[in-house]
């Protein structure tokens, strides 16, 4: 459905309606009843780029069982579990945000957004064996964590997710699972969110307006939005400015000539998934199951088998390959794309990271070069018996990876999503990658705290950010928040109908 609703000089505008605009807008509105606003976004429909939920791996990103977030052992040579810890607290933010919008009637039915799946770490061979032994050791001694299982027993692993044992070789193999894992549909979420927001006073969406042009005049930002359906440009003015477009971020950053935008280059990977429909495959899997990183491969792409809840129905899904691209977007964006988006300023930088990434260009020319059986056999490594007639290729989103000057001979393979925001607090853009969707509330109240500092600053502003965010302004890796933490998220796991 098209949105064609418009809201002339708003406090904000919003480019892009995926689940970091939806989460901004709502919060903002909810904080300050009388604030206007107004969306762009390219498409007709709303969050169908990397919100949309064949685009992106659904899982709520907690810490729980993605491996490459713990891949270090600290100096006593046990694994340096600080870093899932700090993501399993951002994307409670997230969890507690959207608890609040079921109970307060902003959405609708959890159930078509968020639903309760194991998540489970998988490994075989001894000495990564050793280092899930360390891992779960570390987590479990953690209040977030200390409901996690470990095992090396086949048949217990088995009970988790028979499809792992399926045909499997007598290699040493473990574990760990929680039940408290979720799978979430994040544009349905931003579509619910968007939908309240629309029918608030002050607030428009339009879609099928690709924003051309962002200026700064007289301290309000001109913003050009041209409607695709019939070549009319609008012009509007606001505040404020965020810039949550996804892969076309970069160029409107550029676009806006603020100098924190200077030197930043932007590398698009594409990502495929294979699908399993067979509902006797499907049935006999119900879990996020995470892997060892492949060699070279950007952190989208560490693989994993999961259980879905799409279009109505549960699938199976393994992946991401990666692939290689020009584009920005993958339903709107062009093979002009990263071409447009080279200037002096970041060419540099992007030669360099180039010329210092070759192992990950090698990757990518793998993975674009490969065959159905060459994806088979990687989907061996997690369920060996999988037959290729049950198995389908499909195209997901892009990952636009935000490329610095201090990234250096680091390069690319990085973590996290870079909010770029001017001195005058006036404009923030989102560039980034995993685990973007899941700790989105956590991303955006940051932005609340940075540039609508007045709202907060108040008695009334912090009470109705507690309300929506019970833990906002504690410290809950502290063991001295525990017990308010757990009363906390089983509250959010009861409102959002998961027990």
């Amino acid at each position: 459905m098209k949105h064609s609703t418009h809201v002339e000089n708003p406090d904000v505008i919003l480019i892009g309606s995926g689940i970091m605009s939806a989460n901004l807008g709502a919060m903002l509105k909810r904080l300050d009843p009388k604030i206007s606003i107004q969306v762009y976004e390219v498409t007709d429909e709303l969050a169908q780029e990397a919100s949309h939920g064949w685009n992106n791996a659904g899982t709520g990103h907690a810490g729980i069982c993605e491996i490459s977030y713990t891949p270090n052992r600290g100096p006593d040579g046990e694994v340096d579990v600080s870093h899932a810890i700090q993501i399993f607290e951002q994307f409670e933010q997230s969890f507690q945000f959207w608890s609040y919008a079921v109970a307060e009637g902003m959405i609708d039915n959890p159930g078509d957004f968020i639903n309760p799946v194991p998540h489970i770490s998988f490994v075989h061979g001894q000495e990564q064996v050793d280092f899930l032994k360390s891992r779960h050791a570390g987590m479990s001694a953690h209040h977030f964590f200390n409901e996690m299982e470990y095992s090396t027993d086949r048949d217990k692993i088995a009970s988790w997710a028979p499809l792992l044992l399926d045909q499997r070789e007598q290699i040493p193999i473990a574990a760990t699972k929680m039940d408290g894992g979720t799978d979430v549909t994040f544009g349905t979420i931003a579509r619910k969110l968007l939908g309240w927001l629309e029918q608030q006073e002050g607030c428009g969406i339009a879609s099928g307006h690709r924003v051309v042009d962002i200026e700064k005049e007289n301290g309000r930002w001109n913003v050009s939005a041209k409607d695709l359906a019939t070549g009319k440009v609008r012009r509007n003015t606001a505040k404020f400015v965020f810039i949550g477009a996804g892969g076309g971020s970069l160029r409107l950053l550029q676009k806006s000539g603020i100098e924190e935008g200077k030197g930043i280059g932007g590398f698009p990977i594409g990502g495929q998934w294979l699908v399993c429909d067979n509902p006797e495959i499907v049935e006999q899997h119900r879990a996020k199951v995470y892997g060892q990183a492949l060699e070279a491969a950007p952190t989208m792409a560490v693989p994993h088998l999961d259980t879905r809840m799409l279009d109505g129905k549960r699938s199976l899904l393994f992946g991401p390959f990666a692939s290689w691209t020009t584009k920005f977007l993958h339903k709107k964006g062009s093979w002009t794309d990263l071409p447009g988006t080279i200037r002096s300023h970041n060419l540099l930088t992007l030669l360099k990271i180039g010329a210092t990434n070759i192992p990950l260009v090698r990757y990518l020319v793998q993975q674009g070069t490969q065959s159905m059986q060459d994806r088979m056999d990687v989907l061996h490594v997690f369920h060996p018996g999988a037959k290729v007639e049950d198995w389908k290729l499909i195209d997901g989103g892009i990952r636009v990876q935000a490329i610095k000057k201090t990234d250096g001979e680091a390069g690319i393979v990085h973590y996290g999503t870079e909010v770029i925001t001017d001195p005058e607090k006036s404009i923030s853009a989102l560039l980034g990658a995993s685990p973007g969707a899941s700790v989105s509330v956590n991303i955006v109240l940051e932005v609340v705290k940075n540039c609508f500092s007045h709202i907060l600053d108040t008695d009334e502003g912090r009470a109705k950010m507690k309300a929506m965010i019970p833990t906002y302004d504690l410290d809950l890796k502290d063991a001295q928040h525990a017990d308010f933490f757990k009363q906390a998220h089983a509250q959010a796991r009861q409102t959002l109908q998961l027990d």
